[in-house]
């Protein structure tokens, strides 16, 4: 099975994001403008907006791809196995991964207060939680997750969580050190905790 070429429009929208990524990333949502971006990605302004109807469409959808690369980076990285362990793999390797996605870190770190609200409903985040959704219906399955959980509204709650974590990592200069990873820890711990079903009773 032969993978399918890119098209030169398709080649010429994903230049342009990865220009937008860098030029946001650096500069910032109000101090990049779309000129600026074209003539580094070597387009017209006009040519831009073929692919982004505005400065706004183009900040999301750069936004979205460098949410999207990583968290692909962070589950090509964790290992399969029990749906708990691989949650809690996950949440390790994203919390390493996002130093090497400078927009996604630029927004989580709070570099962007105007915009965020309405980067919670991003596709990227969308595709994970209906993956997580599936996750935890499978693990409730095979009776590795407790069975009273709603998998849609668990799925929302982590992701709550693991944003709020990423957040606190970069805004309260939590990322490194002990301290760092005593968290990262303790909040793997609630996690496994809300999860895990009960034991038997005698």
């Amino acid at each position: 099975m032969h993978a399918t070429i890119p098209g030169k429009g398709e080649r010429t929208r994903q230049r342009l994001l990865e220009t937008a990524i860098r030029r946001f990333a650096a500069d910032g949502f109000r101090r990049t403008s779309v000129s600026a971006v074209a003539r580094e990605a070597g387009l017209t302004p006009a040519a831009t907006y073929a692919y982004f109807e505005s400065k706004e469409a183009l900040f999301e959808a750069a936004v979205d791809a460098d949410a999207d690369a990583l968290i692909a980076e962070a589950l090509a990285a964790t290992p399969d196995g029990p749906v708990r362990g691989r949650r809690a793999g996950f949440v390790i390797h994203l919390a390493e991964a996002v130093e090497r996605h400078p927009l996604a870190r630029r927004v989580l770190a709070g570099g962007e207060p105007e915009v965020v609200g309405r980067l919670l409903e991003l596709p990227s985040l969308a595709a994970l939680r209906a993956v997580t959704t599936a996750e935890i219906a499978d693990g409730q399955h095979d009776g590795t997750i407790r069975a009273d959980l709603d998998p849609e509204a668990a799925a929302l709650g982590l992701e709550t969580v693991v944003l709020a974590l990423l957040m606190g990592l970069l805004q309260a200069g939590l990322g490194e050190g002990a301290t760092a990873d005593a968290r990262r820890v303790a909040v793997l711990e609630i996690l496994d905790a809300a999860l895990r079903p009960p034991p038997p009773t005698p």
